[in-house]
């Protein structure tokens, strides 16, 4: 402590050094990998995006198949991209979760003092984490063709859908991970998420046709943003075609990350 501190009575911190953006980039691959281990560690991490997928689709298959197309065949092409834009999209909750966890942990309160770019532990998280909706995208196609879901899109258009819920999930995690930098416990974190999810997902056209429904409730399932991915889903797996759906998700993915990726960036800043 030098004189002038001893004199103030506060002592001088090392300030951080300017990280440049390619550092940040590797900084933030580093901290991803950090989140796989985590998982490889902890692999009952995964029982959501394991288990989830396979017992919603039997669930959800065999219990409105029959009211709602007929019989189960039918069904299969409109539950499973349902089923997977529900269940993929869930699974981002687990974003916001376990960033409060950690940050209460004071896991991030230790990644302060490391010569890394304060923003890398966040990124990383949310990096991480596009392996638990891959998962869960295979495991959900991969249930629906055991059960006889045979796309009339072909594998490329599956992939592609596969990987444009993979994308929108992705930007809706930043949605979470905000919540999860400023609530105060993971548990209020998963509560509120909750009570956005559902509505969203289950007020959608992912589980039963829209012109069965009131006219009023219509409205909002035709604007809501996950009716506008399952139909862009739908389009590619069961027709292999590219429509104005597609378009409206990944403008509605962009226009999420543009709005909450800026204020998770600065609150967490603000809390670490």
């Amino acid at each position: 402590m030098n004189s002038t501190a001893i004199k103030t009575g506060v002592s001088k911190r090392p300030l951080r050094k300017y990280t440049s953006f390619r550092q940040s980039v590797r900084n933030s691959l580093t901290m991803a990998y950090r989140g796989l281990l985590k998982i490889r560690r902890t692999p009952e991490q995964l029982f959501d995006v394991t288990l989830q997928p396979i017992i919603f689709t039997l669930m959800f298959t065999y219990i409105f198949g029959g009211a709602i197309s007929g019989d189960v065949q039918s069904y299969l092409p409109v539950i499973i991209p349902g089923i997977l834009v529900q269940t993929v999209i869930s699974t981002s909750i687990v974003t916001g979760v376990q960033l409060r966890e950690d940050m209460d942990k004071g896991v991030f309160d230790r990644f302060k003092s490391l010569p890394i770019a304060r923003v890398a532990p966040l990124a990383g998280a949310l990096l991480a984490d596009t392996i638990r909706y891959t998962i869960a995208t295979v495991l959900t196609f991969g249930m629906g063709y055991i059960m006889g879901f045979r796309p009339d899109g072909g594998f490329g258009y599956v992939a592609l859908s596969g990987i444009l819920v993979i994308a929108c999930s992705w930007a809706v995690s930043w949605i979470f991970a905000f919540f999860g930098v400023i609530a105060r416990t993971a548990s209020s974190v998963q509560g509120i998420s909750m009570l956005v999810l559902f509505p969203l997902t289950f007020l959608s056209n992912a589980f039963v046709p829209v012109d069965t429904m009131p006219d009023w409730l219509q409205w909002f399932v035709n604007i809501n943003p996950v009716s506008h991915l399952v139909s862009a889903v739908r389009e590619m797996v069961n027709t292999g075609h590219i429509g104005s759906e597609i378009v409206y998700s990944l403008i509605g993915a962009l226009a999420i990350v543009v709005i909450f990726a800026p204020l998770t960036v600065r609150a967490y800043m603000r809390r670490t």
